[in-house]
């Protein structure tokens, strides 16, 4: 007997093949300045060929985001005292 309430390993497979692609493709259009919609609603495949937007993260910093934030200046009165220098 087959019990249509199942579905076998690559159904589930699929399925979050289908949810790492969709959330992908929202970010990379939020990234070129579409927003997540478009990503969701075209797709990686399209998203991948598509132009970045202009003042868009895609056209300012580039493919590849930065890992890190960028260093922020330090206050003076945050830092350590330095030892007086010696004069001669």
């Amino acid at each position: 007997m087959i019990d249509i309430g199942t579905i076998g390993p690559k159904a589930l497979y699929f399925l979050f093949a289908w949810l790492i692609t969709a959330a992908a493709a929202a970010w990379l259009s939020e990234r070129k300045g579409y927003g997540e919609r478009v990503g969701l609603t075209l797709g990686l495949l399209i998203m991948v060929f598509l132009p970045g937007r202009p003042g868009s993260k895609w056209r300012v910093d580039g493919w590849r985001p930065r890992r890190r934030r960028p260093l922020q200046p330090r206050d003076d009165s945050t830092q350590a005292p330095q030892p007086p220098t010696r004069l001669s």
